[in-house]
Parts: structure tokens; C-alpha cells; sequence
């Protein structure tokens, strides 16, 4: 049976399809696993041992039509459920499932604040689209191999011991999910362990400005310094991760790392917390409750529509840093 798994996007997305992956892998026997995404994305999914052959596109779908056509699937598993991947769909004329997205029950969240979302993960949402496989969810976290040439030794770099530290990720894809500046320095001036900084490039400058007005003399800018894959594996060495609602949260439940998460004008209940069964390390997550304008997206923005950013200047800085303080 050959199998061609879809999602375009995220970072974070695309980490919680692995334990599908996995199960596909695992479950049917002679199963070759293709997977379709962005180009832009393939290191967050490249190195999945249960991907069989990675396939990209840059922008259009088109780029890649005739050699899917060739592939003849058997099955196509929508786990992203778009107008992108319903062309996709149409063009290759073959079997396919996809995933509820429950843009409705979404719609009505963000726009009236009418809560109809299920109790339920996005990931076991993704498991709806194979289940007529007869695949079932493992419960088993979601998977980031890191590539061994691009691990980062802690100590050469930082001079850090693993698990010594606690890890901030700084950086998110719109600022209303990015704990502002100010409060990042209230946090890590109330923090004793040594502190690393993760995120992209454009988070450099961010971080540096942090440690130049923290006290704290233990801090490490790590942002830009390595690529996904490095920042990935200092996450995964870390005492502890602080994280924004965005990618780097998702890669770090897929580590034996406690996750200490921050939501700004996103809610968990849209089913895109960490994924974490019951059998690891379990996360907390802290969100201001209450405020009649959250969500204001599913997404995010690059400033709060309502001026006043409450959904992060009014988080509980102290129960934060007691989650990240507590043994």
C-alpha cells in the first residue's frame, strides 16, 4: 500500500501529524509513506524514519502533479484541509480521507466567542482521516528526530550541562502570541538557572536587547545562531522550556522536557496545545481568563486589535515562575 500524507504548514502542524505517521508506519504492514509540504518545511519533517519519500513544492502545486500522478496512491490522508489540497485532490483523481477542521466550530469561537469546540486534540483529530485504515492512535508523543551533524553540544557552546538549564523561546509567528519584551526580563531577573534563548534570526536582536537589561548574568542569545534542527536539540537538553503558542512548543513535546507555555490572544481550546500523553512529562499552560476579546484570532497579529495587549501584560508572572522554579 502506498500512502501519500498532506500538510503544507507550520512547524507546528506538521510535528503534530507524526504520531500518524508512526501509527501508518507501524500499523500496516508494506506500507510506503509519502509526505507533501512546503520546501520551507522540509528539516521539520525530513528526518522522520517513518517517511518512506518527502515531497515539496515552493508555492504551486502544479510543480509537483506529474511526479505524484506517476506514485498511483492508494490512499491520500489530508491533514490539512484546504482549497490547496482540494485541487490537489481533484487533479490526482485518487482515494482520500481528510481530517475534520471544524471551521465552523472555529469561526464561532474567534468571531462570538460561542465555545462548540470538542474536547479533543487536533492530533486525534488528524487520526479521523485514517481510521477506515484500521490505524488507531499509539498514545505516544509526537516525534522530532534531530540530525546528529546539527545537534549542538551545550557545553562547547555555552559551557552548560544538559538538563542545567532552562529554556525561553522568544520568538512567535504574530506579536500577540510573544510574551512582550518587559515581562521576559521580569521573568528571567526572578530566575536562578542558567537561561538560553531560542529562535530565528529575527529574534536576534530581541534576545540581546533582554540580556542587556536583565541582571541576570547567566544568559545565553541563542537565536539565530543554529537552524531548527540545532535549536531543536538544545531544546531538548533543557531543564525546563518556556514557550509561546507556536512551533518550538510543539517540537518540545516531542522531548522528555517539561513545558511551561504562555497563551496570548489564542486559546488552548482551538486543540493545538502541547500534545503530551499521559505517559511523559506532563506541561502547564497560562492564559488570562476572562477577557471578553480572546480569541481575537485563530492565528494571531502583529499588535493587539484592541490596543491594550491584556491577554499578555496581565499573565500571572509570579505562577509562571513558580512552574519554572518548582523541582
Amino acid at each position: 500500500m502506498k500512502i501519500l500524507v498532506v500538510r503544507f504548514s507550520s512547524i507546528g502542524d506538521i510535528v503534530l501529524t507524526t504520531p500518524v505517521l508512526r501509527a501508518l508506519k507501524t500499523q500496516l504492514p508494506s506500507v510506503e509513506v509519502h509526505y507533501l509540504t512546503k520546501r520551507a518545511f522540509a528539516s521539520v519533517i525530513g528526518s522522520n524514519p517513518n517517511v518512506d519519500r518527502l515531497h515539496t513544492i515552493d508555492k504551486s502545486i502544479d510543480e509537483i502533479i506529474p511526479a505524484l500522478r506517476e506514485e498511483q496512491f492508494d490512499w491520500i490522508i489530508d491533514l490539512h484541509n484546504n482549497i490547496r489540497t482540494k485541487a490537489l485532490k481533484s487533479k490526482l483523481k485518487r482515494p482520500y480521507k481528510a481530517f475534520p477542521k471544524l471551521n465552523l466550530q472555529k469561526w464561532l469561537l474567534v468571531k462570538f466567542k460561542i465555545d462548540k469546540m470538542p474536547d479533543v486534540h487536533v492530533v486525534d483529530r488528524y487520526f479521523e482521516a485514517v481510521k477506515h485504515l484500521g490505524v488507531e492512535n499509539d498514545k505516544q508523543p509526537c516525534e522530532f528526530p534531530v540530525n546528529e551533524h546539527e545537534a549542538v553540544d551545550v557545553y562547547s557552546a555555552f559551557a552548560l550541562q544538559p538538563k542545567s538549564y532552562v529554556c525561553i523561546v522568544l520568538g512567535a509567528k504574530f506579536k500577540t502570541k510573544q510574551l512582550p519584551q518587559e515581562k521576559v526580563v521580569e521573568l528571567v531577573d526572578q530566575l536562578s538557572d542558567p537561561i538560553v534563548f531560542i529562535g530565528g534570526p529575527e529574534d536576534k536582536a530581541l534576545g540581546e536587547e533582554i540580556m542587556a537589561k536583565t541582571a541576570h548574568n547567566k544568559t545565553y542569545n541563542a537565536c539565530g545562531a543554529f537552524s531548527l534542527q540545532g535549536s531543536a536539540s538544545i531544546v531538548a537538553q533543557s531543564k525546563k522550556v518556556l514557550t509561546n503558542d507556536t512551533g518550538m512548543m510543539h517540537i518540545a513535546s516531542a522531548f522528555d522536557v517539561p513545558i511551561v507555555s504562555i497563551w496570548g490572544n489564542t486559546v488552548p481550546s482551538l486543540g493545538m496545545y502541547p500534545y503530551r500523553p499521559a505517559n511523559v512529562h506532563s506541561f502547564t499552560m497560562h492564559e488570562v481568563k476572562g477577557l471578553g476579546c480572546r480569541p481575537c484570532s485563530k492565528i494571531g497579529y502583529e499588535k493587539c486589535p484592541k490596543g491594550h495587549f491584556k491577554c499578555m501584560m496581565e499573565q500571572d508572572m509570579k505562577a509562571i515562575i513558580t512552574d519554572l522554579t518548582r523541582e
